[in-house]
């Protein structure tokens, strides 16, 4: 099914052609003049000379909207301006009731697309700074997917390196089951921090440890056994927080930095074979082109350093060669915060010139700004410790507990606490999602748990609102109606919103920019609001009244699917 932007296209761009004599894009957008606007001619000016506005004008003349629209008028400067006739709306609503996509196909060019994103430290507890990465890969895992392509994910966590000989030391300080009973009650960070403070202060604690960290490289089997305790206790922590979030990440996701170990020498030999190693300092370091500090000399990224031990670039290579070539990933994208952007743009750059990274294999950096106090600063506790991510999502679920039973003290405790953590956990997604990713936010438990506004807790009402229509009166939603009577301006509105559900999915699944599908959802919501004050439902009757129940219904199915592509669920009561 197309959508309105696609059949006015499909209408407009052999109309322009005709008249320029060349393809054009009739670039059609929504317009306060009209329900949408065209400004193609203007540009043709170059080609053709004349006047915008006669240019228009021709175009109007052949192009062929009589069943679209109920105006077309060419405008100002030479805009095309055009009106969606009532029938229009009614009939491209009537034929997405009956779909459970809502008239959105899947994509016809499905990709495999690698999602890299969480990726919190083994042995060390998740803290709020691991939640925009988490928040939002979850969103593009689910977007992707249910746009039809084969989404890979890959928690790419921190379980190797130096910190592992410490701690493997500690454990064996205190016995493995001691050891174990502490991180299976989540106390990753007291471990971590016992463990730091004896490597500060015992010298022969830290030699042991840097000993260690030896046997651990070389495949000492009790090291690695002892290692394996210490990642696989991290790992049942991680799934602990993923199920408090509700994001889809699973055991099988982990792929951790010693996946690549084997991986490391191979890259060193294909990128010595293109010529691509130099010594610098005694280490084998790759300098990609276009990249200075600041004093104008190369940077580089240390592949092998001078000890013969490898660099974290080596992994980083590791990992985007593999997803290329194991993977065979067509889009590659790393959920990763925006001061890291300089190291993975260099990554890239490796990654094309040794020939791994090429077309149509693309990969992007969707970077993401940070979380912040009321202070403006990073958010942290009042100690100043980074915030743990448990206690915050835990702290997000009781206020939004104590909401819900003040406003609907009905409900049972069950329905209340299930309410609580779809709105609690609902709105700290959406207070991220719905803030463009690459700008800083500060973090407001008021703000986001607020039922007024762009907030989740809002929209999940607007829809429990809708819900509670069918439910208070009984009636059903109509299934087979081949056309809705759309006759009021606000039916209008409503009307458009809906239809344009379609291309700002397509448009998002694109830039992964979801504070418009946020914009989108609250757009609707405001909109159906305006309806239903406006135009009666169940006090109409006949065809009114069932075109009327068409509109609430494909309004809360919309609400209810947006929100879900999000990681957000909608509570049928609240």
């Amino acid at each position: 099914m197309a959508n309105l932007e696609e059949l006015l296209h499909q209408r407009l761009a052999p109309a322009f052609e005709s008249v320029a004599g060349t393809p054009v894009d009739p670039t059609i957008r929504r317009s306060q003049r009209a329900h949408f606007q065209s400004d193609a001619a203007l540009p043709l000016v170059r080609k053709l000379g004349g006047n915008p506005q006669d240019i228009a004008a021709q175009v109007v003349k052949v192009a062929q909207l009589d069943d679209l629209c109920s105006s077309v008028e060419v405008s100002g400067p030479g805009f095309i301006n055009l009106t969606i006739a009532n029938a229009t709306l009614g009939r491209l609503l009537a034929e997405i009731c009956s779909d459970e996509r809502l008239g959105v196909p899947q994509t016809g060019a499905p990709q495999r697309i690698t999602v890299d994103y969480s990726a919190p430290n083994a042995a060390k507890e998740m803290h709020v700074g691991h939640l925009r990465s988490t928040i939002i890969g979850d969103a593009a895992v689910r977007l992707l997917e249910w746009q039809g392509h084969t989404v890979i994910r890959q928690n790419h966590i921190g379980e190797w390196g130096t910190p592992f000989g410490m701690l493997v030391e500690h454990l064996l300080d205190i016995g493995e089951s001691e050891a174990a009973h502490e991180l299976s009650v989540g106390d990753l960070n007291g471990f971590y921090q016992a463990a730091r403070r004896k490597f500060d202060a015992d010298e022969q604690f830290k030699d042991r440890a840097r000993k260690r960290v030896v046997l651990l490289q070389r495949g000492d089997e009790t090291t690695l056994r002892l290692w394996h305790t210490l990642v696989d206790e991290s790992k049942k922590y991680f799934m602990t927080v993923y199920g408090l979030l509700g994001v889809r990440l699973t055991e099988a996701d982990f792929v951790g930095e010693s996946a690549y170990n084997d991986h490391l020498q191979q890259v060193v030999d294909e990128l010595d074979e293109r010529a691509l190693l130099h010594e610098s300092e005694g280490a084998l370091c790759v300098f990609p082109e276009g990249y200075t500090n600041r004093h104008g000399d190369p940077l580089p990224i240390i592949v092998r350093k001078g000890d013969g031990g490898f660099g974290y670039g080596a992994t980083d290579l590791a990992t985007i060669r593999h997803r290329l070539h194991n993977l065979h990933a067509t889009r590659l994208l790393y959920v990763v915060g925006l001061p890291q952007s300089q190291h993975l743009d260099m990554i890239y750059a490796v990654a094309r010139d040794a020939g791994w990274l090429v077309p149509p294999a693309r990969a992007e950096h969707i970077g993401h700004g940070s979380i912040l106090g009321d202070d403006g600063k990073m958010l942290r506790t009042r100690a100043g410790a980074s915030v743990k991510l448990v206690d915050l999502l835990e702290e997000a679920v009781s206020r939004a507990a104590a909401v819900i039973a003040s406003k609907n003290p009905q409900l049972d405790d069950e329905a209340r606490a299930a309410v609580a953590r779809a709105v609690g956990i609902g709105a700290v997604k959406y207070a991220d999602l719905s803030t463009d990713r690459l700008k800083d936010y500060v973090f407001d438990y008021d703000r986001m748990l607020s039922f007024e506004g762009n907030t989740a807790p809002y929209l999940q009402y607007a829809r429990a609102r809708i819900c509670s229509i069918f439910r208070r009166s009984g009636a059903e939603p109509p299934q087979d109606i081949e056309a809705l009577a759309i006759t009021e301006p606000a039916e209008r509105e409503l009307a458009l919103e809906l239809l344009a559900f379609g291309s700002l999915v397509a448009s998002v699944a694109e830039t992964l920019e979801f504070h418009k599908l946020a914009t989108y959802l609250y757009s609707l919501a405001s909109t159906f609001t305006s309806f239903y004050e406006k135009c009666p439902v169940l006090r109409s009757e006949g065809e009114t009244r069932q075109s009327r129940l068409v509109l609430c219904d494909l309004t809360a199915r919309t609400l209810e699917l947006g929100l879900r592509l999000l990681g957000i669920e909608s509570p049928d009561q609240m």
